[in-house]
């Protein structure tokens, strides 16, 4: 059996669902035909049959291929700011940290005090952030960084990862 690494794995996934998405298409397009009443169905040549058999075999590439990557994902770990993690921690927590960045900036772009209009007839009513601005924006500028390096590491460890998978079909 062929090798492959982790990252490749990832690029493989992506071949897959594009492919079984095209074979179902296909399918679709096989399935059927339009003839005249009491003509017999001209067959092209791949036949709803072939069709079928290698969806199944690319369906069944992607499960093993998704078994092989959560596997890598929960046994290999990265180091970030101290701590060794598993690489599928690695990757919510990059996802979270980017999340962190996206609320951090709109907190950051708030004024620290502004006129409400609307809200009481006589009396000037403000809007007023308990939170300093700034203090937002240079957090967020760091859960950025934080997010790029933690990529950064995952996709350096995706690379030196091997995971048993030939990949011949496809590539």
């Amino acid at each position: 059996m062929g090798k492959i690494s982790l990252a490749e794995a990832v690029k493989l996934k992506s071949v897959l669902t594009k492919r079984i998405h095209e074979l179902e298409e296909e399918v679709r397009r096989v399935a059927f035909t339009t003839i005249e009443k009491g003509a017999s169905p001209e067959l092209g040549p791949r036949t709803l049959s072939i069709v079928e058999t290698e969806l199944e075999t690319v369906r069944l590439d992607a499960r093993i291929l998704d078994r092989l990557m959560y596997r890598a994902n929960i046994d290999h770990t990265i180091e970030f700011k101290g701590e060794e993690i598993a690489i599928v921690e690695a990757i919510e927590l990059a996802t979270q940290l980017r999340a962190k960045a996206r609320l951090y900036k709109e907190l950051s772009f708030s004024p620290k005090e502004e006129i409400q209009f609307s809200y009481a007839e006589t009396t000037p009513v403000y809007r007023v952030a308990l939170f300093n601005p700034e203090d937002y924006r240079l957090k967020a500028l760091q859960a950025e960084k934080d997010a790029h390096k933690l990529s950064n590491l995952i996709n350096a460890k995706n690379y030196a990862i091997q995971v048993n998978f030939n990949d011949e079909n496809y590539f």
